[in-house]
């Protein structure tokens, strides 16, 4: 519940390297990539993900803060990600719009506004959800 300022101190005092163009989903993820997940050695599941951290993930039903995403880690690395897609488009547009703000401020990783998505959304997409296992 931290707010980007509060993030950026909190990197600081870890001594995590940050940058302007982090916003606060990115910000949140140097801190769990350098605190947390390096220390997960048995299979753990982390769930529900800020919404920050995941622009076309499902918002949760009980904490609108959150998304419905999970990610499973084993031996400090990430082995899958998975999350139900949010087919609301009106929230799927403000998010873009929000990605396009954190581009504006350099983050390379920021996603377009994709007209062509919003218009299938606005159309109608039943509920779903992805699942992407990448072993190294």
């Amino acid at each position: 519940e931290y707010n980007e300022e509060q993030l950026r101190e909190t990197c600081t005092k870890l001594g995590i390297g940050i940058d302007p163009s982090m916003g606060k989903g990115k910000l949140i993820d140097e801190i769990f990539g350098a605190k947390c997940e390096p220390l997960l050695i048995q299979p753990t599941f982390i769930t529900d993900y800020p919404v920050e951290m995941s622009p076309l993930a499902k918002r949760h039903e009980d904490r609108p803060h959150l998304v419905e995403r999970f990610e499973a880690i084993c031996n400090g690395k990430e082995i899958c990600n998975s999350f139900s897609e949010l087919n609301d488009p009106i929230d799927q547009r403000q998010r873009f719009e929000d990605q396009l703000v954190l581009g504006k401020r350099g983050d390379d990783e920021a996603m377009v506004l994709d007209e062509d998505f919003l218009r299938a959304l606005e159309y109608g997409m039943p509920p779903t959800a992805g699942l992407g296992i990448g072993i190294d």
